[in-house]
C-alpha cells in the first residue's frame, strides 16, 4: 500500500521548531509517499461538544475545518502529530483535534476507529529542555491514543529549541530525523498492557 502521510501542525507559529524538524524528517520519505501539511492554526476547529449520550452525530460538511481534518485524518496511513510541547503535553490546537476524534467514533457510516486500527501514529516536538524525560507526559498522551484506537506507534522525535531555528543547531535531533520513518512502528500498547508482558 502506497504510504499517505498527514503532518497535522500543532504549533500557533508557522515554521516553528516542531515544524522545521518535521520538514527534515520528511525529507527522508520515499519519493512515493504522499505527504500533506495542515496547520490547525489556519483550520480552526470549533469547540469540542461532547455528545456522546445524545442521538444525533452528524459528519461534518467537507467545507468546514471539522471536515477537511476528518476526511485528511481517514485518507492518511500516517498521521504525524507535529506539536511543540506546551506546558509538557501537546498543544491546546492539537488537543482539540484529538479531542474532535471522540465525535468522530460516533457518526454513523465513517468506521473511525476501524478504519485508523492497524493505521501508524507518530509524534515529532520540540521543547525549550535539556532533560527530554519532561516529554513523557507528551508521548504518553499520542502512545494512549494511539492504543485505543488500535494503532501503531511509531514514537516521537525530540529536538531542543526556543528561539527560531534553535533546532537546526541540535545535531542529535537532526540525525534522528534521518532515520525517524524508516524504523518498525509496533502496535500501541497502554503501559499496564506492557507491564504485564
Amino acid at each position: 500500500m502506497r504510504r499517505r502521510f498527514l503532518f497535522v501542525l500543532g504549533s500557533a507559529r508557522a515554521e516553528g521548531n516542531t515544524e522545521l524538524l518535521a520538514r527534515a524528517a520528511a525529507e527522508q520519505l520515499p519519493g512515493d509517499a504522499e505527504q500533506r501539511w495542515l496547520r490547525l492554526a489556519e483550520h480552526p476547529l470549533p469547540d469540542f461538544a461532547d455528545l456522546r449520550h445524545d442521538s444525533e452525530h452528524v459528519r461534518p460538511t467537507a467545507d468546514s475545518a471539522a471536515g477537511l481534518l476528518l476526511d485528511a485524518t481517514l485518507a492518511a496511513t500516517d498521521i504525524v502529530i507535529a506539536s511543540p510541547l506546551y506546558w509538557y503535553s501537546v498543544s491546546g490546537l492539537t488537543k482539540r483535534y484529538l479531542d474532535h476524534w471522540s465525535g468522530w467514533l460516533r457518526i454513523p457510516g465513517v468506521d473511525f476507529r476501524a478504519t485508523l486500527a492497524g493505521r501508524t501514529l507518530w509524534g515529532i516536538a520540540a521543547l525549550a529542555h535539556v532533560e527530554q524525560s519532561v516529554a513523557e507526559p507528551y508521548i504518553g498522551t499520542l502512545n494512549n491514543s494511539a492504543a485505543y484506537m488500535g494503532m501503531r506507534f511509531g514514537g516521537v522525535l525530540l529536538g531542543n529549541g526556543s528561539a527560531p531555528g534553535d533546532v537546526l543547531k541540535d545535531t542529535d535531533a537532526l540525525a534522528r530525523a534521518k532515520t525517524f520513518f524508516a524504523q518498525d512502528a509496533p502496535l500501541a500498547r497502554f503501559p499496564y498492557e506492557a507491564s504485564a508482558g
